[in-house]
């Protein structure tokens, strides 16, 4: 029981002690309450016996004291010039103004939101699995604050202390409106929930945060070209970010348990530095991958953009009903690669430019689109020669060319089903039925 609610106990019992009493049993009882906010309100009191307080400070690390507990709160800032890797992190402002001017309705989006709005943020875990058995030890964020970037990291030094650990932590982030994580969605959000559930009747309610993914959006982009999609591999291939001397992120719960076992901050000093450029990075990769999508709003952005990430950009927006900015970024491709090129890259994105004008109901367009990739003799996908026969037999009325597509997507089914040892039954039932009913059509004519 917290001294507060001692006192609020004990105050029926002196008001029968007379009004003398009371008056004194009154200032008594605002004494300790003045004295309990204050510990609260500035928790670098320290009224506990707190093991290496010297080395705490050293780390620029202070206690938050509740109700006999203690947590470690450690504060590092940087300017907004400061550069991490690629960016300054006052480029934040920039592309946020960039999704202001854009009317997407991107899933990563930061349109309707200002740059402190965002809370950059990142856990350490005794555990890689999620479930109540595994307990966060560290709730890291960063953010914008004024003209700095604050990052702060609420470590907790013993098991039984996680009340102090979520009340400093919500006290911190109540005005924040979104997350910004990697792979917090599947990982950090649903584990703060879960231990919050624990202690959610003696703190505060977790604020009803948005949230940005950019584990999705890196994967989108790169999971093709980069072989894993892990932060730190990212930061060395696309954010000139070179980790020295790194705690790789599956020590850390070992050097947690050790650290328990000594109390020495040095222990788990290491993860703390290792937490904090996770959270720059954040920043970092936010501001990238704003620029890439983004790229195509402005025209000196553009040349920022590989073939192969507008590739996939394209593909997203796509995906997402966007299908103006993905012809955008599909006509790019193919503008911008030398005369004469036939790479299957400038294929795959005259192939998704004809399925897009299909859809749009544009059918000489889409048939021309894909004409030009059958006459550079790359090889196309059976199904580009049926959908071509679909346009020519069922919208153009051009029964003698949607034969030759039918017969043409035919000679590639044999070839794909040689190679494979596998022909469908059904498929062939198929083409046939597809070749007599055009044959049939081609004799009315006549």
């Amino acid at each position: 029981m917290s001294l507060k609610q001692k006192l609020q106990r004990m105050k029926g019992h002196l008001a029968r002690e007379g009004s003398q009493g009371t008056a004194s049993a009154d200032r008594g009882e605002m004494a300790n309450e003045v004295s309990t906010k204050k510990q609260l309100l500035d928790p670098s009191i320290p009224t506990l016996d707190i093991p290496f307080l010297d080395q705490w400070d050293h780390l620029q690390a202070k206690p938050y004291i509740q109700d006999g507990q203690y947590i470690m709160i450690r504060e590092i800032s940087y300017p907004l010039s400061q550069r991490h890797g690629r960016y300054r992190f006052e480029e934040l402002y920039e592309v946020i103004e960039m999704w202001q001017q854009s009317d997407t309705d991107h899933p990563l989006s930061s349109a309707r939101l200002t740059p402190d709005a965002l809370l950059f943020f990142d856990t350490e875990t005794t555990g890689l699995h999620g479930g109540v058995g595994n307990t966060i030890f560290l709730l890291g964020y960063s953010r914008l604050e004024g003209d700095r970037v604050v990052v702060r990291q609420h470590l907790l030094p013993s098991p039984d202390a996680e009340i102090a650990l979520y009340q400093s932590f919500l006290e911190q982030v109540n005005d924040s409106q979104s997350l910004v994580t990697f792979n917090g969605k599947a990982f950090d959000w649903p584990q703060v929930k879960t231990r919050h559930t624990l202690v959610r009747d003696e703190v505060p309610q977790l604020p009803q945060f948005g949230h940005l993914d950019l584990l999705h959006g890196s994967r989108r982009l790169w999971r093709n070209h980069l072989p894993s999609c892990r932060l730190s591999l990212i930061e060395q291939q696309k954010l000139d970010i070179c980790r020295t001397q790194d705690v790789p992120g599956q020590m850390a719960p070992l050097l947690y348990f050790d650290y328990l076992n000594d109390r020495d901050p040095r222990t788990i000093s290491g993860v703390l530095l290792h937490n904090e450029t996770d959270l720059l990075s954040l920043i970092t990769l936010y501001i990238h991958l704003s620029r890439l999508l983004l790229a195509h709003e402005s025209q000196q952005e553009q040349l920022r953009v590989s073939p192969e990430e507008l590739y996939e950009i394209a593909r997203w927006y796509e995906g997402l009903g966007e299908w103006e900015r993905a012809m955008t970024r599909y006509r790019s491709i193919i503008e911008r690669a030398p005369s004469g090129d036939h790479s299957p890259l400038r294929a795959r994105a005259r192939i998704a430019m004809g399925h897009l004008l299909k859809k749009q109901k544009k059918w000489q367009q889409a048939i021309h689109m894909w004409e030009q990739c059958m006459s550079e003799a790359v090889y196309l996908p059976e199904e580009v020669y049926i959908e071509s026969a679909k346009i020519c037999e069922h919208q153009l009325k051009d029964y003698e060319k949607a034969l030759a597509y039918v017969n043409k997507a035919f000679e590639v089914w044999k070839k794909r089903g040689s190679m494979l040892r596998k022909r469908s039954r059904a498929e062939l039932e198929q083409y046939q039925k597809r070749m007599e009913r055009l044959e049939q059509k081609l004799h009315r004519l006549v």
